[in-house]
C-alpha cells in the first residue's frame, strides 16, 4: 500500500495513472483490508480529482465508484443486519466520507466539455463524477439528498450553461437509491421547471441532460407500486406534449426524449382497463414513426431509441388501443418490405439496412405478441399472417446475424399466435430453422433458434413429427460440439422436453441418444466445485434445462403403453435429484422444476417409481422442504408431487 500510494505522487503522468489503477483493483479485491488507509486515500484521490490531468483524475474517481460497488453488494447480500458471522463486514466508507466526497464529486460536474454529447462512448471528468455520484446515492440512500440539493438550488438558474447542466445532472444522478418519500416532494417541485427547460433552455447540453433526468424520474419514481403518483391527470398532457415537441429537437436531445417516453409508458404497464396515455396513443405513435424517418435518425442511436420506445408503448398499451395497434401492422410491414427491395448497396449501407430490418422485426414481434394475446384481435390479425411470414422468410435470405436473431424471435411469436395453423409455413421455414441450429459462430442466433423450436412444438404439437428427425439430429450435434458456446446447452436440453411433450410416445426412437446425454450432463452439473457466482448461475441453468427435459419426456409418455421404456432411467433421475438436494445450492427456479420432476416420475411410472422413491435417501426431506417453502410456486408444485407420490406408493 505504501509503495502504491507513493507512486500516485510520481512526476510521470503514466505512472500516477497506473498507481490509481492499482488502487481501483485493490479496492475491489481487498475491500476488507482498506480501513487503515482510507483517510490517506481520500486525501490523495481528492487532490488528484481537483488538480491532476484527466486520465489520472478519472482513475481517482473510479476508486470511489469501486468502493460503492463493493458496499452496494455487501448491503444487498446482508440487508444491513450484520451479525458476527458475515464474512465481509461493511465499513460504511462512503457514509463516513459523504461530507467531503459529495462536494468533491459535485465540483467535477462543472468540468464538462463543449462537445461531450457528440461522440458515442465519450468519457470525461464530469461524466465520471456524475456516475460516481449515482453510485453514492445507491450506497447511502436518503443521506445524500440534502448534500446535493443545495448545489442544485445554487446552480439551476445561473446564466452560465455549465452550472445549469451540472445542477440538472446532479439531480438526475441521485434518483436511484433514496426513498420515494424523500424524493417525491422534490420531484414535484422540479418537474415543471424541467419541462420548461426542455423546451426553452437555449443550450443543447442542458436540454440533453434535462431529458435524461426526466427519463430517470419516470424510471424510478413512476409506476403502480408508488403511493403518491408524480404524474397526474393534470400534468400528463403537458408531459406528453413537451416530450413530443422535444422529439423534433436535435438528434441527441430527441433520443433522450424518446428514452423518457419509454419509461413513461412502462410505468403504466399494469394499469387497466384504461391507461392515461390512451388519449395520446395515436399522436405518440405518429411522432415516433416520424422520428424514424428523420434525415439524422442515424445519429446518436436516435432511430433505435424511437423503435424501442414504440415497442414499449405498444407492449404497455391496453385493449382500448388495439384497433390502432392493428393499423400499425401494414405500416411496419411496408417499411420492412422496402428494406428488402434489391438495390445495390455498399457494405456500410448494407449494415445500416440490416440494423433497420432488425428493428422492424423486433417491432413486429411486439405487435404480434400484443394482438395474439386476446382472441378478438388475434382473429383480425390473422389476415396478415401469410404476408408477414413471407417477409420474415425474405429477411432470412439476407445474411446478417442480428437480423436473423430478431426475425427468429418474431417467428416464435407468430407460431405462438397462429397455433396449429403454423404447420403450413414449415416446409418453407424449415431450412432456415436448420441453418439457425447450425450457427455455431453466432451462438445467440443458435440459442434463439433453439427457443423457437420450443415455440413451434407448443404450437404444432404432433404436427411437428415430420421435422423431428432433422431437429433432433441437429440438437444432438450441437450438444456434442465443443465449438458451441456453453450458454446454448441448457436451452437445448429444455427443447428435448418440448419435443417429447409435443410428440409423446413417438419420442421413443430418440431416447437412446437423448437419455445418455442428459445423464452425463447431470453428472457433470452435480460435481462442479462452486468456483464463483457465474459458474453457480450456469450450473443452475444447466440443471434446470436437464430437469425440463426429464419433465417433458415423462409427461410425454404418460398413459402410453410405452411407459415401461422409461423405467431403466428412473434410478438415475432420482440419483440426480438426490445429489442436487445434498449440494444445497439450488436456486428457486431449479427447486420448483426438481420437485415437479419428482412428481412427474411418480405420476408417469406409478408403482414402478413408488418403491424407488421410498428407498431414496433424500426424497422425503426434499419434499417436506418444498412443502414448507415461502415461494408459492414451489409449494404448489410440491403439493402436486406429494399427491402423485402417495398414489404411486399406494398402488
Amino acid at each position: 500500500m505504501r509503495v502504491v500510494c507513493e507512486a500516485t505522487l510520481c512526476p510521470e503522468t503514466k505512472i500516477r495513472q497506473a498507481a490509481y489503477e492499482c488502487l481501483v483493483s485493490i479496492s475491489s479485491t481487498y475491500y476488507e483490508k482498506l480501513a487503515p488507509y482510507i483517510q490517506d486515500i481520500f486525501n490523495i484521490t481528492a487532490k488528484a480529482v481537483r488538480e491532476d490531468e484527466e486520465p489520472v483524475a478519472l482513475q481517482a474517481i473510479e476508486f470511489w465508484s469501486s468502493i460503492c460497488d463493493e458496499e452496494i453488494d455487501i448491503l444487498e447480500e446482508y440487508g444491513g443486519d450484520f451479525t458476527g458471522d458475515s464474512d465481509i463486514p461493511c465499513f460504511y466508507f462512503i457514509k463516513q466520507a459523504l461530507p467531503a466526497l459529495v462536494p468533491m464529486l459535485l465540483e467535477t460536474l462543472l468540468k464538462q466539455e463543449e462537445d461531450q454529447d457528440q461522440d458515442e462512448g465519450a468519457w470525461n471528468i464530469a461524466m465520471a463524477g456524475g456516475t460516481c455520484l449515482g453510485l453514492v446515492a445507491r450506497t447511502v440512500g436518503d443521506d445524500i439528498v440534502q448534500l446535493v440539493m443545495q448545489f442544485i438550488e445554487d446552480n439551476i438558474t445561473k446564466p452560465d450553461w455549465r452550472h445549469r447542466e451540472a445542477a440538472t445532472y446532479a439531480f438526475g444522478s441521485i434518483l436511484e437509491g433514496p426513498s420515494p418519500e424523500k424524493l417525491t416532494p422534490l420531484v414535484n417541485v422540479a418537474l415543471n421547471f424541467m419541462l420548461t427547460a426542455l423546451t426553452k433552455d437555449p443550450n443543447n447540453h442542458v436540454k440533453d441532460t434535462t431529458a435524461w433526468t426526466l427519463g430517470r424520474i419516470f424510471e424510478f419514481l413512476h409506476g403502480s407500486t408508488l403511493d403518491t403518483p408524480i404524474i397526474t391527470q393534470a400534468n400528463c398532457q403537458q408531459i406528453v406534449t413537451v416530450l413530443l415537441q422535444s422529439m423534433k429537437d436535435v438528434a441527441n436531445v430527441a433520443e433522450k426524449a424518446c428514452g423518457a417516453l419509454y419509461f413513461l409508458a412502462q410505468g403504466y404497464e399494469d394499469v387497466t382497463p384504461s391507461s392515461p396515455l390512451t388519449p395520446y396513443f395515436q399522436e405518440i405513435v405518429q411522432a415516433l414513426l416520424t422520428v424514424t424517418h428523420r434525415e439524422d435518425a442515424g445519429e446518436s442511436r436516435l432511430r433505435t431509441a424511437a423503435y424501442e420506445t414504440l415497442n414499449e408503448v405498444v407492449r404497455c398499451s391496453t385493449d382500448e388501443t388495439s384497433p390502432m395497434v392493428l393499423q400499425l401492422v401494414p405500416v411496419i410491414m411496408t417499411e420492412l418490405h422496402n428494406t428488402l427491395e434489391g438495390q445495390k448497396l455498399s457494405s456500410d449501407e448494407r449494415e445500416k439496412q440490416g440494423e433497420l430490418q432488425g428493428l422492424l422485426c423486433g417491432c413486429l414481434q411486439v405487435i404480434i405478441q400484443k394482438l395474439g394475446s386476446s382472441e378478438p384481435t388475434k382473429y383480425v390479425f390473422m389476415q396478415y399472417a401469410d404476408q408477414i411470414m413471407g417477409l420474415f422468410l425474405r429477411v432470412f435470405a439476407c445474411r446478417s446475424a442480428t437480423v436473423h436473431e430478431e426475425a427468429m424471435l418474431a417467428i416464435g411469436a407468430l407460431a405462438y399466435a397462429t397455433g396449429p395453423d403454423f404447420a403450413k409455413y414449415m416446409p418453407e421455414f424449415y431450412k432456415y430453422l436448420e441453418m439457425g441450429l447450425q450457427n455455431f459462430e453466432e451462438y445467440q442466433v443458435c440459442a434463439v433458434t433453439v427457443g423457437v423450436v420450443g415455440d413451434i412444438c407448443r404450437a404444432l404439437e404432433d404436427k411437428i413429427l415430420p421435422y423431428c428427425d432433422g431437429i433432433m439430429t441437429q440438437l444432438l450435434k450441437d450438444l456434442s460440439s465443443n465449438q458451441l458456446h456453453r450458454s446454448v446447452k441448457p436451452p437445448i436440453f429444455s427443447s428435448f422436453g418440448d419435443i417429447a411433450l409435443a410428440i409423446g410416445e413417438n419420442f421413443e426412437k430418440y431416447l437412446i441418444y437423448a437419455m445418455p446425454m442428459l445423464q452425463s450432463a447431470a453428472e457433470l452439473s452435480a460435481h462442479t466445485a462452486v468456483a464463483d457466482d457465474e459458474m453457480t448461475e450456469y450450473t443452475n441453468s444447466l440443471r434446470n434445462g436437464i430437469l425440463e427435459a426429464y419433465s417433458g419426456i415423462l409427461q410425454g409418455f404418460k398413459n402410453s403403453p410405452k411407459t415401461q421404456l422409461l423405467i431403466p432411467y428412473a434410478p438415475h433421475i432420482l440419483q440426480f435429484l438426490d445429489s442436487m438436494y445434498m449440494e444445497k445450492d439450488m436456486d428457486d427456479v431449479v427447486m420448483k422444476t426438481a420437485i415437479g420432476v419428482l412428481g412427474d416420475l411418480a405420476d408417469t411410472l406409478g408403482s414402478n417409481a413408488g418403491s424407488l422413491i421410498q428407498q431414496s435417501l433424500s426424497c422425503k426431506d426434499f419434499l417436506n422442504e418444498c412443502l414448507s417453502s415461502d415461494d408459492h410456486m414451489i409449494k404448489e408444485s410440491a403439493e402436486w408431487a406429494k399427491l402423485a407420490i402417495s398414489r404411486a406408493i399406494s398402488v
